[in-house]
């Protein structure tokens, strides 16, 4: 049966880590709209072109442009059996818009399950105001939680590493604020639909993965 992934949860919870490590387990495409909306932009392609269009002037992309954009990319081969979808949908409007698109693109039923990132706000600003980032290969460090192994020099790649000027304890509480208000009626939403799965998100790497790997398998 195919299997369709979303994940729920604050800023900074661990999310973007541990989806791309269970595509890679699955086999799956792991699918983020930030980083799709930026391909559809560097491809030049007609709805990257009017996206870009709304970015230049700071504006949010519309809703039904991400879910033509999200359509598309669920309709692609490689997510026959199943994918796993991060940072979509955000909103209840884009969780009914979601609902849509996999009922005309599924021929058969789907296994679907949202997992709701369940963890501590106060662990999430220390995890964010110690975050550092790469700018030359990506990868994402955290100087309390996943050092480096020279200070401020990426594993990887040896470059300088940085830091978000956004990443600061005042903003990352009103980032709170704002999921809480938008997103958290997700929750509510699939509950109701008895696919959602809370998830204690509050240890190591290696803990979060087993709890994940469990919900995966039932």
């Amino acid at each position: 049966m195919k299997l369709e992934l979303i994940f729920l949860g604050p800023p900074a919870c661990g999310k973007g880590t541990q989806t791309d490590k269970l595509a890679k387990h699955l086999g799956f495409p792991h699918i983020d709209t930030g980083s799709l909306l930026r391909v559809e932009i560097a491809k030049a392609t007609p709805d990257g072109l009017v996206a870009k269009s709304f970015i230049d002037k700071g504006q949010l992309v519309p809703p039904e442009l991400v879910g033509n954009i999200i359509r598309n990319r669920l309709s692609e081969d490689d997510c026959k059996n199943g994918y796993v979808l991060d940072g979509y949908p955000r909103s209840l409007a884009q969780a009914e818009m979601l609902e849509k698109i996999n009922s005309n693109i599924d021929k058969e039923k789907a296994n679907f399950k949202a997992i709701y990132f369940d963890i501590n706000t106060e662990l999430l600003i220390e995890r964010i105001v110690n975050r550092q980032s790469c700018p030359k290969c990506g990868e994402i460090y955290n100087k309390k939680f996943k050092p480096t192994k020279v200070e401020n020099v990426c594993d990887k790649c040896n470059s300088e590493l940085k830091t978000r000027a956004d990443d600061t304890e005042e903003i990352a509480r009103a980032r709170f604020e704002t999921y809480f208000r938008e997103t958290a009626p997700l929750i509510e939403f699939y509950e109701k639909k008895g696919v959602l799965y809370k998830m204690n998100a509050n240890g190591s790497i290696d803990e979060v993965w087993n709890k994940l790997i469990q919900i995966i398998n039932k």
